[in-house]
């Protein structure tokens, strides 16, 4: 009795393990494309990049090409990302004014205001365990670039 006891406990562990196995490696081969990112991480630099890239427009055969010029101060400029610990903000000027096109806690992080204009200064809160942090943009020359966040 004591020898059958033995095997199937041995057969059970076998069982076990090869199940075990089996499913680790349909998680690696499926997991990837669940939780990997696509197109990969991209740094700063090149998030920047595709940020300042200009969009591509679509054309429209079908539609007759507008007749009124359009108003530069209409026109989106560049864009920038800012980071902090506590989150990074993308912005853009629309002729002398700063305008948030978007923006994004980090980990642990809110967002506790933001303000995102257009207007001469816009502005993002992020609120954290590690405390507040601020994201507030101006434009100077047609880019938008960081300034120094004031506190009420």
């Amino acid at each position: 009795m004591g020898r059958r006891t033995l095997l199937a406990t041995a057969g059970w562990l076998a069982a076990a393990v090869l199940a075990t196995l089996i499913g680790v490696a349909a998680i690696r081969l499926v997991g990837e494309s669940i939780t990997g990112t696509p197109g990969g991480v991209r740094s700063q630099a090149e998030v920047e990049r595709a940020l300042a890239a200009p969009e591509p427009t679509p054309a429209t055969p079908s539609a007759p090409a507008a007749s009124a010029p359009s108003s530069p101060s209409a026109t989106p400029g560049l864009r920038r990302s800012f980071s902090t610990p506590g989150g990074t903000a993308v912005a853009e000027c629309v002729g002398s004014e700063v305008r948030l096109v978007s923006w994004a806690p980090a980990q642990d992080y809110r967002v506790k205001d933001v303000d995102r204009g257009p207007d001469d200064d816009a502005e993002v809160t992020f609120a954290g365990p590690a405390g507040e942090f601020e994201v507030n943009v101006g434009c100077i020359g047609g880019e938008p670039v960081a300034r120094p966040g004031e506190r009420d």
